[in-house]
């Protein structure tokens, strides 16, 4: 179940957005996807695979995480590797700079 959008790494490139099966994101006002269906979540993993900058927390769950959950720490899950681990375990996105933030236009994976 998606769990995280984290502002402060995310580069407003949609991609998320585009690739969601079930549209869980709606883009918010100041650019950055707002998870607005989040019970639709089928847990499929592809807004964390396509996310070039690691901004997105897909837990392995299939309904949302309770309070207070490490699921919802970015640091713990930044310091893990949890955060973009999905996308590092597929092997896209090598050389990348973790919260880069150098993207302009559509970004693939490598």
């Amino acid at each position: 179940m998606i769990e995280i959008v984290e502002p402060d790494r995310c580069i407003g490139c949609d991609l998320c957005i585009d690739v969601c099966p079930t549209r869980v994101f709606d883009r918010g006002p100041d650019g950055v996807p707002v998870l607005a269906r989040q019970g639709d979540c089928q847990t499929c993993f592809q807004c964390e695979a396509y996310c070039p900058t690691d901004a997105l927390f897909v837990a392995p769950l299939v309904t949302p995480a309770a309070p207070g959950s490490r699921f919802h720490d970015v640091g713990e899950l930044a310091e893990s590797g949890l955060l973009g681990g999905y996308r590092r375990e597929l092997g896209w996105g090598r050389g990348r700079a973790l919260g880069a933030r150098t993207a302009v236009g559509p970004v693939y994976p490598d």
